[in-house]
């Protein structure tokens, strides 16, 4: 690898590690950053190797494992009021999250009920529609109403004479 690409791995890493502020192994550094920047695995071991001989991160050894980290020198040292009153503002803005997502969620189940109504237009059609078929099962009905050709009860039974049905033989059908 030429000095300008070890010194771009180099300055890539650095900055990644500083942003992050947390341990990472050679793996973890390859595999966040490779697809960004198209290092490879032997160029992010050489250049966290160098960077912790300069001192510029700092190295930890367990068993084989070798974990790197930010110098934290470099970071400004922060008094107790400081943090508590960045804990206060934390927690602040976790309520604020908390809230915001809350009414997202309620948008959200809103817009659901919203998008799986019909639209002014399509009521407007069903409604339409629906008169339109009334007003054909009316024509129908009066139709039925008006004819003359009804069967009155006695006519009916008069045309059933002589019609022999299994009941009238106690004739029961076997289950199947």
């Amino acid at each position: 690898m030429s000095k300008s690409k070890d010194s771009g791995a180099i300055g890539i890493i650095l900055k990644y590690l500083n942003g992050q502020n947390r341990p990472h192994s050679t793996q973890d550094v390859f595999s966040n950053l490779q697809r960004e920047h198209g290092l490879g695995k032997t160029a992010v071991v050489k250049a966290m190797e160098q960077l912790a001989q300069q001192d510029k991160i700092k190295e930890k050894v367990y068993g084989k494992q070798k974990i790197y980290f930010a110098d934290q020198e470099q970071f400004p040292s922060v008094s107790d009021s400081e943090l508590r009153n960045l804990d206060a503002q934390i927690s602040k803005l976790s309520t604020t999250l908390q809230g915001t997502q809350q009414s997202c969620r309620q948008l959200e189940s809103e817009l659901k009920d919203l998008n799986k109504s019909m639209t002014n237009g399509e009521m407007l059609k069903e409604i339409k529609e629906l008169k339109a078929e009334c007003s054909r099962h009316q024509e129908k009905l009066q139709k039925i109403k008006s004819a003359t050709n009804h069967v009155t009860p006695e006519q009916k039974e008069k045309e059933e004479v002589g019609v022999e049905t299994d009941e009238d033989h106690n004739v029961t059908l076997p289950d199947i």
